[in-house]
């Protein structure tokens, strides 16, 4: 039987892949009102001495745009018919 993941409800698993300071502690996902997401979350130790974890969620379903490229092609409909050479 395959794992379902409840509504409002996550997993965090230890990151073994971390190389730099500023990769995640640990990894995971999380289903919120029904959109799932990343998770992301980092140990930190505040000014008192106290630990505590930081986290960070990014939707499953969001697709990053190469930031420098903002061309977009025009609609199909709006081409010429003819070819000028």
């Amino acid at each position: 039987m395959a794992y379902e993941q409840k509504d409002n409800c996550g997993s965090l698993f230890k990151n073994d892949k971390r190389e730099k300071d500023t990769h995640a502690h640990a990894r995971g996902s999380a289903l919120i009102d029904g959109v799932a997401f990343w998770v992301d979350a980092w140990t930190n130790t505040d000014k008192n001495g106290n630990k505590y974890q930081s986290l960070k969620f990014k939707r499953k379903d969001t697709q990053a745009a190469p930031a420098s490229n903002n061309w977009q092609s025009p609609p199909l409909d709006d081409l010429d018919d003819e070819v000028p050479f």
